[in-house]
């Protein structure tokens, strides 16, 4: 299995995530109260080290906790999941940010420095994502990536509330990396 790399550009660093992160997660959370949107997997402000301890003992996923440079502190985390080492193909997913980091460099950012590992150091193929079919943002958020909508897969996942929903796939593929790269490149450098 894959090895984490801690990462660093534009003032974010990605690093494994381990239990001594908690106490920033649980703050990081509970700007906008983020336990409280359905669609996501951000945990409650009081179950930071479950959420933690459950991505550790998952065997296809690996979590990384991301870190504002320039307080320190951890405001969120990301991960790859559902990897495939022979067809060379993983997911980033269960992705999350406190609120204030919303709509700014953060997420390009990180998605920046994944990709470029995972297409250019690890060599894969083909990068996916999902998100529930009622989390527009987040879908929005996916495609301004320059990920391909690949389909819906129905009603494969329960919501917090228990009502099971379909989601969203989206992909990238090696081929289309350079393009995406360029693009990822050139709208941190004009608007962050």
């Amino acid at each position: 299995m894959l090895d984490l790399p801690t990462l660093s550009n534009n003032g974010i660093t990605l690093k494994p995530l381990t239990l001594s992160y908690a106490n920033d997660l649980a703050e990081a959370c509970q700007d906008g109260e983020l336990w409280k949107i359905n669609e996501t997997s951000v945990p409650e402000p009081d179950k930071v080290i479950d959420y933690i301890n459950t991505a550790e003992s998952m065997p296809d996923r690996k979590a990384f906790v991301v870190i504002d440079e320039s307080t320190g502190k951890a405001i969120g985390s990301t991960s790859f999941h559902d990897i495939l080492p022979f067809a060379k193909r993983l997911e980033i997913g269960y992705t999350w940010y406190a609120q204030s980091y919303w709509r700014t460099h953060v997420n390009t950012t990180c998605k920046l420095m994944l990709l470029t590992y995972i297409f250019e150091t690890l060599e894969y193929q083909t990068v996916g994502w999902r998100a529930d079919i009622g989390n527009r943002r987040s879908q929005e958020a996916i495609e301004r990536l320059g990920a391909k909508k690949d389909g819906v897969i129905r009603g494969n996942r329960v919501c917090r509330d228990g009502v099971i929903s379909d989601t969203a796939m989206y992909s990238l593929v090696n081929s289309e990396w350079p393009q995406v790269k360029a693009e990822l490149t050139k709208k941190l450098n004009e608007n962050y």
